[in-house]
This record gives structure tokens, C-alpha cells and sequence, in this order.
């Protein structure tokens, strides 16, 4: 690549854990960081090589963590900064990585810097939020927390109304209480904010997922000035710490690369068209078809040309914030979801339990700001035990309720299976970690893109035809000559230069 980068980015295959859902090794109902020190080798098993972990700091959790209360210290029913200080420990005696969300747009409001802020005589913190000058005028189109104290203004709010938002400044000032993002309270609150990822780089995180990465600088049409403030990060981490990686929540690979990072997501909001592949009424990768490609695939070359040799796009399996992929796919469908996922350049992330197929739980009562994300959250499925093995607490202590099907899918059942999706999944990254062409700086030529959906890799000498067929009806073509390496579903024949695939199936041939 043209932009120097971690070069364990190549072959990493990240797996995203919600801490309080993932593993209780205490009994108290709620996942740990013990918890998931403990699988590491169940992780490893899987094929994942990094991992991504959703906020584990101190927090009064209105948002299931990302209201952080304290960015140095460990969330306590979580464990202790020295527990995951061994987790990255263990991780990296395994050969993998631990990357921390971070979270740097807001607070909670029982944050230190937040109280301070809130007195009315000036201190150092009095500008570390937005503040309006009058608490008669709030901060227009970004909501507002008032009348808390006697300091005389509104403070904007990122989120939820108990998450106040840090002041990185204004890229256009309209009013008298905007400052510039090269004021002394926007400079400090940057400043507080590299201060923290020093820290839990020093004690051997490997980078940060950053949230809301595009919504620190306000007034900022383009993104041009934030782009500038995270151009500035990168280029101290590049210098201290040349191995750490950022991987933006941005949605807008053409902006969040040329802005410094690592990875973006393609996700469910903006303009990927994401939702048509997987999490529509009628998906593309669904056997009961009426999805299109088209729009997303326009979107993905877009991105992909404007970010060549900069940086790498992620299509990730699913996230904390989104319905889970059972909610729309069957298990045989997600396995060619999986072969798509598992075979497109950039850098895996999996959610945990979407290996299994978890499934979205209906209905569920809002757990901690979760409202309709939180049938997404709910604990890992690991045997037949009682609360699938997640923990030893009575069931109405559980963070979120387990899946209340006895045919619940879990780790230990598919493990069991040849043919199961874990198996499957398992496999795929096999495959990826095998072939170069499949890995992450892999060249893509879209070969055909309605049904099936036909990709060549090539990359390390090699050129691998990707078909995925998920309708109902046989396919058969004309030049694709090569070896057969995997297949999913059906029939393939590879006879001469003709390939036969049948309904609900996807091939990797390697190309002679």
C-alpha cells in the first residue's frame, strides 16, 4: 500500500465481543474481562487472530457503556485494569490483537471533566464541552442539558441526554460561544483524548475502534476538519507507536481513510446500501431473491478506487447496533454470506454468536439504552447447560435473557457438526488465511453482479473465482477454468471450462 500501515492488518480476521454479554466467570449475571481470556483459544480455534471489544470502561451505563465515567480505569464489573492487561497478554501469546473502543465525542454526565465544567468560575475544564453563553439559548440541531447548575449557558449532547459533548470546536463559528478547533479548550480536549489512547497503548492495546469518529468537529461541512484532527492522531501514533490501528465508525471510507485511518466500516446507515445485501424484507443473499446488488456494488468500487493503496474497508458481519443476521437469513443462507464476507478485500469483523447464527431476540425490555439493539445483545450461547453456558447466575440475573428456544444454536452443538455454519465459517477463514489472493490487499474484478454474483481475487501469485449463487436456480458458464478449492451448498461441476453451480450455493475455484 502506498500509506505505511500495520502489516498484521494483511491476514487479521477481528471477532467483536460485548463484554457483558460474552462469558461471566464470576456468577453475577453480567460477562467479564476474565470471561474472555478465557476463550481465547475458542477464538483462536474459530480462525480470528484480533479482537475488537466493545467500551469496558468505567461508566453508570445509560448506554451500555459508551456514557464513559472514567477513560483510565476498567468498568469493576468487568474486573481491573491488571485483568486486561492480562488479556492482552494472552492475546498476544497467541498471535492476536486486542483493539478498545474508544469513544471520545462525549461523556457520561457523572464524568469529573463534566462536573467541573458545570461550576460557574472558570477552571480548566470550563470549555472542555459545548457550551451556549446563555442558558435561554441552546445549541441548534445537537440537543442540550440545562439548568443543572448555576453556570449560565446549554451544553449540547452527542446522544442520549446524559452524554454530553466534548468540545472539539467549530470548523465554521456562527455565534459567540463557538470556538475555533484551534482554541485553547478545543486543543485540550484533543490533548485529553491522545493522553488516554497513550495509556492503554502503554499497557499493550493494539489501537482503537473509534465511535462516531466523523461527529468530533462541528459546523464542519465535508468532514474537512475533522479529517485534519484525525490526520494529526494518526501521525503521532504512526510515530510512537507504528504498529497501533485505527478503525473508524464512519460509514465513508473516501473521507474516514483520507482522514487516517486504517479500516472504515461499511455499515447500516449512509450510503452503502449495506441493508441490501443482508438485513432487508427481501435480502440479496435470501433464496427468496427481489434483492439487488447494484447499488451497493457502485457504492463498494466508488470507495474502493478512491481508497486504493490508502486504506481498507470492512463489510462487517453485523455489529452491536444492528439486528442480527438470523433475523433475515436462514443458516444456510448466512453461509453464503459468510463466503461473500470472507472473501472480499479489507479486513474481517465478525460479531460474536453470528458464527452460530444467533438470533435476534423479539420484544426484549430495554437493557441499558439498548432499546431495539437489544435483542442483538443477548448473552453467548456456548453448550447445553443451563444459561447455554454463558454463567453459573439464577436466570433473572442475566444481563439480557438467553434465547428461550430449547433448539437454540450453540458453540458446543455445531462444533459437533461438519456441515453446521460454525464449521462453515471455520473453513472460510481458512481458506482466506491460505490464499493470498483472498486476503486483505487482494485485487477485486467484478465479473458479474445480479445472480450469481461472480468476483475474481488475485493477489500472491494466484487468481481465485468467487461465484455465490443464493437463488433457487442452477447457473452453469463458460470460462472458468481451474481447481475447485471450496464449496458451499449444492452441486459444482468443473468440467473443461464450464462450472455448473447449483441454487444455494457458492465455489472458490483457483484458476489454472
Amino acid at each position: 500500500m502506498g500509506r505505511r500501515y500495520p502489516r498484521w492488518l494483511d491476514t487479521a480476521v477481528f471477532y467483536e465481543i460485548y463484554p457483558q454479554s460474552f462469558h461471566d466467570t464470576n456468577g453475577d449475571g453480567i460477562g467479564d474481562i476474565p470471561g474472555i481470556t478465557q476463550k481465547l483459544d475458542y477464538i483462536r480455534e474459530l480462525g480470528c487472530n484480533a479482537l475488537w471489544l466493545n467500551p469496558c470502561f468505567a461508566s453508570p451505563f445509560g448506554d451500555a457503556g459508551y456514557d464513559v465515567s472514567d477513560y483510565y480505569s476498567v468498568a469493576p464489573r468487568y474486573g481491573t485494569n491488571e485483568d486486561l492487561k492480562t488479556l492482552f497478554r494472552e492475546a498476544h501469546g497467541r498471535g492476536m490483537r486486542v483493539l478498545l473502543d474508544l469513544v471520545p465525542g462525549h461523556t457520561s454526565w457523572e464524568h469529573p471533566w463534566f462536573r467541573e465544567s458545570l461550576k460557574p468560575e472558570a477552571n480548566p475544564y470550563t470549555d472542555r464541552y459545548v457550551w451556549t453563553d446563555s442558558v435561554w439559548e441552546e445549541p441548534q440541531g445537537m440537543g442540550s442539558l440545562r439548568g443543572l447548575s448555576d453556570r449560565d449557558g446549554s451544553c449540547a449532547v452527542n446522544f442520549f441526554s446524559s452524554q454530553p459533548a466534548l468540545n472539539y470546536g467549530f470548523a465554521r463559528c456562527e455565534k459567540s460561544w463557538q470556538q475555533p478547533v484551534d482554541a485553547p479548550g478545543p486543543r485540550a480536549t484533543l490533548r485529553a483524548m491522545k493522553d488516554v489512547m497513550r495509556f492503554w497503548l502503554d499497557m499493550g492495546c493494539d489501537g482503537f475502534r473509534v465511535d462516531m469518529a466523523f461527529s468530533l468537529v462541528k459546523n464542519d461541512e465535508g468532514h474537512r476538519a475533522v479529517m485534519a484532527l484525525w490526520r494529526e492522531v494518526r501521525a503521532e501514533l504512526d510515530e510512537y507507536y507504528p504498529q497501533a490501528v485505527l478503525v473508524s465508525e464512519w460509514g465513508n471510507p473516501r473521507e474516514a481513510i483520507a482522514g487516517g485511518f486504517h479500516i472504515d466500516f461499511l455499515l447500516h446507515f449512509g450510503a452503502s446500501h449495506y441493508n441490501d445485501l443482508f438485513r432487508c424484507q427481501a435480502p440479496w443473499f435470501s433464496a427468496r431473491g427481489g434483492g439487488s446488488l447494484d447499488a451497493f456494488i457502485r457504492y463498494y468500487r466508488d470507495s474502493l478506487e478512491a481508497t486504493k493503496d490508502q486504506g481498507f474497508i470492512c463489510i462487517p458481519s453485523g455489529n452491536h447496533d444492528m439486528e442480527r443476521l438470523a433475523r433475515t437469513l436462514s443458516p444456510e443462507e448466512m453461509k453464503l454470506a459468510f463466503a461473500f464476507l470472507l472473501s472480499m478485500p479489507g479486513v474481517p469483523f465478525l460479531y460474536y454468536g453470528d458464527e452460530i447464527g444467533m438470533r435476534y431476540l423479539e420484544g426484549l425490555v430495554s437493557v441499558e439504552g439498548g432499546y431495539h439493539r437489544t435483542g442483538s445483545r443477548s448473552p453467548m450461547q456456548w453448550d447445553g447447560t443451563p444459561n447455554a453456558g454463558f454463567s453459573a447466575a439464577n436466570p433473572d440475573k442475566l444481563y439480557i435473557p438467553i434465547d428461550p428456544d430449547p433448539m437454540r444454536p450453540t458453540v458446543a452443538a455445531q462444533q459437533g457438526e461438519a456441515t453446521s455454519l460454525w464449521r462453515t465459517v471455520q473453513a472460510l477463514i481458512r481458506l482466506r488465511k491460505a490464499n493470498g489472493a483472498l486476503q486483505s490487499r487482494g485485487e477485486i474484478e467484478f465479473l458479474q453482479t445480479d445472480c450469481p454474483l461472480v468476483y475474481r481475487r488475485s493477489g500472491a501469485g494466484q487468481r481465485i473465482l468467487v461465484l455465490i449463487n443464493p437463488g433457487q436456480e442452477p447457473y452453469s458458464a463458460a470460462g472458468f477454468r481451474g481447481k475447485l478449492l471450496y464449496a458451499i451448498g449444492g452441486k459444482v461441476d468443473m468440467e473443461g471450462d464450464r462450472c455448473h453451480v447449483d441454487g444455494g450455493t457458492a465455489a472458490f475455484v483457483l484458476e489454472d
